[in-house]
């Protein structure tokens, strides 16, 4: 059943934000790889290592439950589907916001330029992490959007366990290589 005068099909605005989901994370990574040889050029030092590869297969994961999850269990979209992707579409507005906040020291990796001031700016005025709040709040909306609610919860669940490991690592590199304390609203700027 289609809802809101959406004229299209389900599959069609399930392709189109699955597609571009997996364009901007691939994007992002890039980005990522980019400005980790950046930083590192200039002296800085990873931290986390360990967990890294658990969050990138986590986040794999993600999208593979949700493709499955919609491939098999043929869900229809849920009737407050246009608020969920207004605030889908929000949230990518507000990475942008956090991601260009950063700038070159922006990464999914926990990289830390020692000395290197702390960024004051956009999101990272009000909250220390910004990205992981919008993250959290994607990983619940996008599967919700097609009642994804397996997908939704189990990996909700992940996320939240996933930064109660990588929020301690980064706060505790932060102030062992700044002058950052705890629950201060910064990260690492040039």
């Amino acid at each position: 059943m289609n809802y809101y005068s959406w004229n299209g099909s389900d599959e069609l605005l399930f392709s189109i934000v699955f597609i571009l989901i997996c364009l901007q994370r691939l994007g992002e990574l890039m980005v990522a790889r980019s400005n980790e040889r950046y930083q590192k050029k200039q002296g800085a030092i990873e931290a986390g290592q360990g967990h890294y590869p658990l969050m990138v297969i986590m986040h794999t994961l993600f999208l593979c439950s949700l493709l499955f999850e919609y491939l098999w269990l043929k869900p229809t979209l849920s009737p407050l589907w246009p608020y969920l992707l207004i605030a889908f579409i929000t949230l990518q507005f507000a990475r942008v916001w956090a991601i260009q906040s950063l700038g070159r020291f922006w990464n999914t990796k926990i990289i830390i330029l020692p000395g290197a001031k702390l960024v004051k700016q956009g999101p990272y005025k009000w909250m220390p992490h910004p990205n992981y709040a919008i993250v959290a709040l994607e990983i619940a909306i996008i599967p919700l959007i097609f009642q994804a609610y397996f997908t939704a919860i189990i990996f909700t669940l992940l996320n939240y366990g996933m930064m109660l490991i990588r929020i301690p690592i980064e706060e505790e590199a932060l102030s062992q290589y700044s002058n950052h304390t705890s629950n201060k609203p910064d990260k690492i700027s040039s």
